[in-house]
């Protein structure tokens, strides 16, 4: 007869084991969620450990097999809904596939996000998700990868390198947003936000494609980097403005800078879409 733990010791493997009557590795393949176990043997393991109390200490195990089923995800900038939603994003599919989320936010402090990935590194994540904050060096793919850890970058690639990259076309993005404001009768168009050394370069190099498609000049005058955030929108939209560049539309770097240009054209008394054309990158929700 198989026998259950002592009511002043706490239940092991072991019992669990004796309960179900399979053998201690069987078991231990249901707890880690193996699929190598048939369905009906996993189920009896499973009603086994709840009927005598056995509780599985994950990070035990993952301590002493120094791996996790954690993801570390660290974004750059939270304050940029954007962003918030690629978090919820990730956050749905890994749960959905079996992972626990480990979130960092860098906040663009490349001292804060070296801080959570080596963190991330001593929590034994299984795999490492990172939106770059602004100067992060290209070699950062290659430290993480003598880590043993997979690495994913998203939205800003960090160069060549033997890492997995998800990004927008940012060259035929920004063509096609500056191709939408020239359909509409714009020959003056500005270049808002952007931190050169990021996708900026490769978002104003659409930019510039579709003005040289159409026959308009390049005006460096009318780019102006930034801070890609509100308060960049709103700067970089009153110094085009007040630089006399006769501009009547721009393509901001993101929505967010797009939402600062937003607010600087409502404290001119000027309207959107008729006195001045704006166009975003990014598609956030409403």
């Amino acid at each position: 007869m198989p026998r259950a733990a002592s009511a002043n010791r706490p239940s092991t493997i072991v019992h669990v084991a004796a309960e179900a009557q399979v053998s201690k590795s069987t078991v231990s393949l249901v707890l880690q969620g193996s699929p190598l176990i048939p369905e009906a043997t996993a189920q009896r393991v499973r009603l086994a450990a709840e009927k005598i109390g056995y509780v599985y200490n994950r990070r035990a195990a993952e301590l002493r097999q120094k791996s996790s089923n954690t993801i570390g995800v660290v974004i750059n900038d939270l304050m940029n809904p954007f962003f918030a939603e690629v978090l919820v994003g990730l956050e749905n599919q890994l749960v959905e596939a079996g992972y626990t989320v480990l979130m960092g936010h860098s906040g663009e402090n490349l001292e804060r996000q070296d801080k959570l990935l080596r963190s991330m590194r001593e929590q034994h994540a299984a795999g490492i998700v990172l939106c770059p904050a602004i100067g992060t060096p290209d070699t950062l793919p290659g430290l993480v990868k003598t880590w043993g850890i997979p690495l994913t970058v998203i939205v800003r690639t960090l160069g060549r390198g033997s890492y997995d990259f998800a990004g927008s076309a940012n060259v035929q993005g920004a063509a096609m947003a500056t191709q939408h404001l020239i359909a509409a009768g714009h020959r003056r168009i500005g270049f808002l936000g952007g931190v050169p050394g990021t996708m900026h370069g490769e978002r104003v190099t659409g930019y510039g494609q579709a003005l040289a498609a159409h026959g308009i000049a390049f005006d460096a005058a009318l780019v102006l980097p930034a801070h890609p955030n509100r308060q960049g929108g709103y700067d970089t939209l009153n110094t085009l403005l007040d630089r006399g560049t006769q501009a009547t539309a721009a393509v901001c770097y993101n929505d967010i800078t797009a939402f600062g240009a937003l607010s600087a054209l409502g404290a001119r008394g000027l309207r959107a879409g008729q006195d001045f054309a704006l166009m975003g990158f990014d598609n956030v929700l409403d």
